[in-house]
């Protein structure tokens, strides 16, 4: 007759460790950013990470088993954190000037306070390391991300020729990489170099998409297809 109140006092403490767990993951998370801010990712040590979040070494690597592990978490979440912002204000923009506006400012938003830490992510391009945005463990990041350029395109009515179409999303998420990247490395002044690359590129890509279905350049739309399909497809 006891056995109804047992279970829910048994599921009542699996769900406060659960929670107490999940709080102990996020603290070491966050005392890594800090360290990873304070001594650059290469220089600081599970040790010091361990100190910073008030745990064991032992629990540190229990949560994370490397570095990596954590910085792997942190584009986790920052996905998912950013996903939530950019699809609300997408529903706003009316242009895809606007809507790629909207995508761009929010990336650059986003990781502005951890920007060195990217360089672990901009540092390994080789697909077969984990980190990689090109990997299979960040695979389902960068489809949702390609999507969402998907989204942006397709809500701006933009007309591609068919050859071209299917890859867009993909394009444009390249193109997003590319600034990344070169706003990770930029050491101008409030990375005044990236803002400028970023504002002479957005209108060159602009200006590309409204002219790549002039028929005059037909013959180049099979080529680039082509070429596309050499890239992209397995």
């Amino acid at each position: 007759m006891f056995e109804p109140v047992q279970q829910v006092v048994g599921s009542e403490l699996e769900e406060k460790k659960l929670k107490k767990s999940e709080e102990t993951r996020i603290r070491i998370l966050e005392a890594a950013l800090s360290v990873f801010c304070a001594r650059g990712f290469e220089k600081a040590t599970m040790r010091e990470i361990a100190t910073e979040a008030g745990v064991a070494v032992g629990a540190a690597y229990y949560y994370f088993d490397s570095k990596d592990a954590l910085v792997m978490a942190f584009y986790e979440r920052s996905h998912r954190e950013m996903q939530v912002e950019i699809g609300a204000e997408l529903d706003h923009a009316k242009t895809l000037e606007a809507r790629l506006r909207v995508i761009l400012s929010k990336k650059f938003a986003y990781f502005e306070p951890n920007r060195s830490l990217l360089s672990a992510l901009t540092a390994h391009t080789d697909p077969q390391h984990p980190l990689s945005p090109f990997s299979q463990e960040t695979a389902i990041i960068r489809d949702e991300d390609v999507a969402t350029f998907e989204r942006a395109a397709h809500e701006s009515g933009v007309k591609l020729p068919p050859s071209l179409s299917p890859y867009l999303g993909r394009l444009l998420w390249m193109y997003q990489m590319g600034l990344i990247l070169f706003w990770v490395y930029d050491r101008s002044p409030e990375q005044k170099k990236t803002m400028a690359l970023y504002e002479k590129t957005l209108k060159m890509l602009l200006v590309a998409l409204k002219i790549a279905g002039v028929p005059l350049f037909r013959p180049l739309h099979k080529l680039a297809g082509e070429l596309l399909a050499i890239v992209y497809e397995d």
